[in-house]
């Protein structure tokens, strides 16, 4: 659905430079844009009208590292460390995706994505192995109603040897220039002949930035960093994924040359590439934006992003003053900045201000949370903290993109879920038999180390047995 749309009389919540909230008020929507916010506006006939009271209104939330080709395996790798996941995709199973199987991927990720409120997401696409498996995951990406960054990258081969190819520059020159935004995609592995420099020479005559997993315990660090600023590719549009486990050089080297951070901290909590990194990245000045890495393990929702990277960022704030003999006061880290990272962090990230916050003459990409279903939706006194704390999922009521309503009354619209479940069960069936049946068991499920429960000098019967004896 398009035409003008206005939502009437929630909390809007305008994420504009002065963090307006506004309750009770309108937000009229014309011909793609935010055309007025205010309190009951007058709007011509014809006009879709959706009740947002009690509700809020925020900006679409922005995902700037989502590995949508891997969604088919939904929870699959739940129990996986992140030496796993790469024996799993990078050495083992990865390499047997098929185009379809991208596509399948990509599709149901980008619905998922939209489902939750996600207007825009980078589809940090490593899998694709050929210009085939590329084209599958624009196609599945331009199949569905929201924004999307192709992140295109290739784990199968060496950065400098896919970007040289003559297929990958035919790709760039027909799927690139649209509405389907573009980057490269690969790590920085720390190697002092820096064999990533052809493909940081590809990014820079094509125009385009490189999003790069950073600060990743065992696989990139500060080598890497160092080997990327003494060569000139360290960029303002430069996005680094994780950014844990790095030093202050690194991360003055990030700060000084104006690129930001991609936190995914659910996934550096439970996979390992280092404590999530906004307690250190906030000490630099770095800028920030969430993401969800990847539904083979962790939730496909910015509420999880919000609500953990909070958590953990305040316990390390505990952690390190205690070690101290100190007591925290005051928690540093606010929700209402973790909304901010979620939308107009993700924004600037991308080099986007277009979207981002809810301003006149911005791009209509709005998300309306409301549950009446749901004791959880009242009272609502602190809106930041709500959206960070209390919503889910389950609360996006309507979602707009471009103006366009993706999502209303709870419901996605205009999309064939049986189609998408068909691609997805197919994909499913075809790894399966792939793997076999042994196989397949043994990667959702890994050993389990042993533990080792220490001694304990005050069991029951010692105790009883002293006591007893006078001891």
């Amino acid at each position: 659905m398009s035409g003008s749309i206005v939502l009437r009389g929630g909390t809007v919540l305008t994420l504009d430079d002065a963090h307006r909230v506004l309750p009770g008020e309108d937000v009229l929507v014309t011909g793609g844009e935010i055309a007025a916010i205010g309190p009951a506006l007058e709007v011509s006939a014809g006009t879709t009208e959706i009740d947002a009271a009690g509700g809020i209104v925020m900006p679409g939330m922005i995902d700037t590292h989502r590995h949508l080709w891997q969604t088919a395996m939904r929870g699959y790798g739940a129990d996986w460390t992140l030496t796993q996941y790469f024996v799993w995709y990078y050495l083992e199973w990865g390499k047997v995706f098929r185009p379809e199987d991208i596509h399948a991927g990509n599709l149901l990720g980008a619905w998922e994505a939209l489902e939750a409120g996600v207007t825009t997401t980078v589809d940090w696409s490593h899998g694709l192995q050929t210009t085939q498996h590329a084209d599958a995951a624009a196609d599945a990406l331009e199949a569905v109603p929201g924004r999307f960054v192709l992140a295109y990258g290739n784990i199968q081969d060496a950065p400098a040897t896919w970007t040289a190819t003559p297929e990958f520059r035919d790709f760039v020159s027909r799927r690139t220039g649209g509405d389907l935004g573009f980057q490269l995609a690969f790590d920085v592995t720390g190697d002092p002949a820096f064999p990533e420099k052809p493909a940081f020479e590809v990014a820079r005559e094509l125009g385009v930035p490189v999003t790069t997993h950073a600060g990743v315990w065992g696989a990139t660090g500060d080598d890497s960093i160092r080997l990327m600023h003494d060569n000139g590719f360290m960029t303002p549009e430069t996005i680094y994924v994780h950014s844990a486990s790095l030093s202050a050089d690194s991360y003055h080297r990030i700060a000084a040359t104006g690129g930001s951070a991609s936190v995914s901290t659910e996934s550096e909590q439970s996979a390992g590439q280092g404590y999530p990194s906004t307690w250190a990245l906030r000490q630099y000045g770095i800028p920030v934006s969430l993401s969800m890495d990847t539904s083979v393990w962790w939730s496909g929702d910015l509420f999880s992003a919000m609500r953990t990277t909070l958590g953990a960022d305040r316990s390390r704030e505990h952690l390190e003053a205690h070690a101290k003999g100190e007591t925290v006061t005051h928690a540093a880290l606010r929700a209402e900045q973790v909304v901010e990272w979620a939308t107009r962090g993700g924004a600037a990230a991308l080099g986007r201000s277009d979207i981002g916050s809810l301003e006149v003459g911005k791009k209509a990409d709005v998300v309306l949370l409301k549950n009446e279903h749901s004791p959880v939706s009242f009272p609502l006194l602190n809106p930041y903290g709500h959206v960070a704390f209390q919503a889910q999922r389950g609360d996006v009521h309507t979602v707009l993109v471009n103006g366009r309503i993706v999502k209303r009354d709870g419901r996605l619209v205009d999309v064939d879920l049986p189609a998408v479940r068909r691609e997805v069960e197919s994909t499913v069936e075809y790894l399966r038999g792939q793997l076999g049946e042994e196989a397949w068991a043994k990667g959702m499920n890994p050993d389990v180390p042993e533990a080792k429960i220490l001694d304990n000098p005050y069991t029951y019967t010692t105790y009883q047995s002293d006591t007893t004896h006078g001891g």
